[in-house]
């Protein structure tokens, strides 16, 4: 059996339309399937419409969280409730083509354990592109695992790597394709040409996306880390050598450029020189607090989000779980 996770936020405009796109698509599977609606708190109509399938398609169902939890939040959820030999993440947007879900699900029949996209021609503007370019990129040269280049969270997982991500990997601050890279067994991806958004606004604010994107960087490196030293090496090797310069042309009063010492009170370069040390020491402490934040988060061990309802077959079940 296939499971389809699908992340839904203030979707009411696409909902229809990705119903009727993906039981096509699953025409082509030559599987039975179930599909699993988070609902991520969502404001508009989405639900109403979500259990309006259900009534028509058991094979549906609906989780609502009790409040808006974040994208890899109702992801996470997804996956922990997936019951599928396999198990397909893809967004709600419908920029994620259902129909290239066979490609991927041919590919998992081959023995690969996970088959992601690669994204290519986005549709977003320059800018939202050069941030993505910058930031896998950036990601790729100091995380410590291997994160492919523009590998979104649309992927196929085979049921081995999703029982990994359910009871070996209990972070609360989750960044799903990074968990899935670090799972390892054999990755495969495929590219495609993702789509545009045809109703409705991103949700990926340019917030959102740096919290995305910090979230990546700090939970799979400490690179950040080892760059307060190296920065401090940096700033201490040449302040070293020049301050030994300045106490050798203090000592035998030559002129530099022209001038002498005493031409010179200096204040100008210790204002500078304390103004950049500070810089480079807040920049080191940001970083650790980075760190940090993230333990404080891990050792409290709160929920990455919790269940109000979940509907299945016109049912509702108020566990309250996450």
């Amino acid at each position: 059996m296939i499971s389809v996770v699908v992340p839904i936020f203030n979707e009411e405009n696409n909902i229809a339309q990705l119903y009727k796109r993906l039981t096509e698509a699953a025409g082509q599977w030559n599987d039975s399937f179930e599909v699993i609606f988070v609902d991520d708190g969502s404001t508009d109509n989405s639900v109403s419409l979500m259990k309006d399938i259900i009534d028509r398609d058991g094979r549906f169902k609906v989780i609502t969280f009790s409040r808006n939890f974040g994208h890899q939040a109702a992801i996470t959820a997804g996956i922990q409730r997936a019951n599928g030999d396999a198990v397909v993440v893809m967004d709600g947007d419908l920029q994620d083509p259902p129909e290239e879900i066979a490609k991927f699900l041919d590919k998992w029949r081959e023995g690969y354990g996970v088959v992601y996209a690669i994204r290519t021609k986005r549709k977003e503007n320059l800018l939202k592109r050069f941030c993505y370019s910058v930031f896998y990129l950036v990601l790729k040269t100091i995380s410590e695992i291997e994160i492919p280049l523009d590998s979104g969270d649309f992927c196929v997982m085979d049921k081995k790597v999703v029982n990994v991500l359910k009871s070996e990997m209990p972070e609360q601050i989750r960044f799903v394709r990074g968990l899935r890279a670090f799972a390892g067994f054999k990755q495969v991806g495929i590219k495609y040409e993702r789509s545009r958004r045809e109703y409705g606004e991103t949700k990926y604010t340019f917030s959102k996306l740096f919290k995305l994107a910090f979230d990546g960087i700090f939970d799979f490196s400490t690179f950040p880390l080892r760059l307060s030293i190296y920065s401090g090496f940096f700033v201490a090797i040449p302040s070293f050598l020049v301050g030994m310069f300045f106490i050798v042309n203090r000592i035998f009063d030559f002129k530099v450029l022209g001038h002498s010492p005493d031409d010179t009170p200096g204040i100008a370069t210790v204002i500078v020189g304390v103004f950049f040390l500070g810089g480079i020491i807040l920049i080191s402490l940001g970083i650790i607090g980075e760190y940090v934040r993230r333990i404080y988060y891990e050792v409290k061990r709160r929920p990455s989000y919790i269940i109000d309802t979940v509907y299945t077959n016109d049912k509702q079940q108020n566990d309250g779980v996450s």
